[in-house]
């Protein structure tokens, strides 16, 4: 009777955990982004996948967290070292399990992250962009974040490929940290994907404790459109569904002929644009892309993301330097976008409120309506929505491009 209860206490995860507790630190951290996905509503559809992926890895004995190859792609598998790269995915599914299959199969090959930009192209409306394309240089302003603490990050001991992994949370685009991290620091995309989406579902929290520390409320009561009519526009688009389908084969064009690499993302952001400003033709190809696929390609990246945080992976001071950095990073784009516009007033008759700099991130919309509360706050007749929409849209194109100089210059 003795050994059927020792055999029923080995076949727990008890003795396992109570022999390694930083396993119930693992469990604790899925907790509380579980708690912020449900409760909280920030990011719930990516933070609760990663946090759920985050709990499944952390099961000892359970075999769902990634086992992440070394700079060479050897893996241990049973005590024995074998290229990831020459195994086949049926035995990587055999020997490593599950996760390691998905992972191996739709992540480390860079596969999922294009496609969520499709999704996000396909759901993401130009417009307010071409109507106030001066705003737009914002957007570029807000990168000056990630390559600030590139460097920062290299004087500190991190690697070039590392730091630039690092940097890019500052883009606040979780797709393309996640794609830039797999290219040049995959060992680290476990904190660094976690740091991406959690700073970016603490837009409502970080841009309003930044722009109180570097604007005025004189600033932030620029009303816009009061702005317009003072000092009206001198462009007329006359012809706006034509410029929103010539403008992404445009964008496509430029990139790929300048940044290459930034190819996989920003193309695939523009084809999903365009087919859905093209209207009934493609209707089918942008209902699948920003529904079907989408949402199948959030499930897949959420969960196997989470499960690259397996307790080994975590709990490191470099886990510590990224979570600190990712924020430097995260708040600096914001800084960086609100001095933009200050400079700019400085020399321009007609002003810009510095909430459209603090938006030039790539959190879209929800940096926008951030912004937007911030100025009905101080004037609720105020609404920035549409002048933030323009810095922010142009953040996404603005931080796949610096993704895509950095692996270009890295890799």
């Amino acid at each position: 009777m003795e050994d059927i209860f020792v055999k029923l206490y080995e076949m727990t995860a008890f003795s396992n955990i109570i022999a390694n507790p930083s396993f119930l630190v693992m469990y604790a951290i899925a907790f509380v982004l579980l708690y912020l996905g449900i409760k909280k509503h920030y990011e719930p559809l990516l933070l609760i996948p990663i946090a759920f992926g985050v709990l499944l890895a952390n099961f000892p004995g359970g075999e769902m967290g990634v086992i992440q190859a070394d700079s060479n792609g050897m893996v241990m598998v049973n005590g024995v070292a074998k290229n990831i790269w020459e195994m086949s995915l049926p035995e990587i599914a055999h020997d490593l399990g599950i996760m390691n299959f998905l992972y191996y199969m739709l992540i480390k090959t860079g596969f999922l992250p294009p496609v969520i930009f499709m999704g996000v192209g396909a759901l993401t409306d130009f417009g307010p962009m071409l109507r106030n394309l001066r705003l737009s240089i914002f957007g570029a302003a807000a990168q000056l974040g990630i390559f600030t603490v590139l460097l920062v990050a290299i004087l500190m001991g991190f690697t070039p490929q590392e730091a630039a992994s690092l940097g890019i949370i500052g883009g606040a685009d979780g797709p393309t940290a996640i794609f830039t991290t797999i290219k040049l620091a995959p060992h680290l995309l476990g904190p660094i994907a976690i740091a991406a989406y959690s700073y970016m579902a603490l837009v409502p929290v970080i841009i309003p404790l930044v722009v109180k520390l570097l604007c005025t409320k004189k600033e932030l009561m620029i009303n816009m459109k009061e702005q317009e009519k003072l000092y009206p526009s001198k462009t007329e688009i006359k012809n706006l569904r034509v410029l929103k389908i010539v403008f992404p084969i445009a964008v496509t064009t430029v990139v790929a002929i300048f940044v290459p690499t930034a190819v996989s993302l920003v193309g695939m952001l523009m084809f999903g644009n365009l087919i859905k400003e093209i209207g009934s033709d493609t209707s089918r190809l942008f209902d699948a892309a920003s529904n079907s696929i989408m949402n199948a390609a959030t499930i897949f990246l959420g969960l196997c993301v989470g499960a690259t945080m397996t307790s080994e992976a975590f709990l490191n001071w470099t886990t510590i330097g990224i979570v600190i950095g990712g924020f430097l990073a995260f708040a600096l784009s914001i800084a960086s976008g609100i001095l933009m516009v200050k400079i700019s007033n400085l020399f321009s008759k007609k002003k810009i409120n510095p909430l459209v700099g603090a938006t030039g991130l790539s959190a879209v919309p929800m940096a926008s309506r951030v912004a937007n509360e911030i100025a009905t706050k101080y004037d609720p007749k105020n609404h920035v929505l549409n002048y933030c929409m323009s810095s922010n849209i142009s953040g996404v194109i603005g931080s796949a491009v610096a993704a895509g100089v950095l692996i270009s210059f890295l890799q």
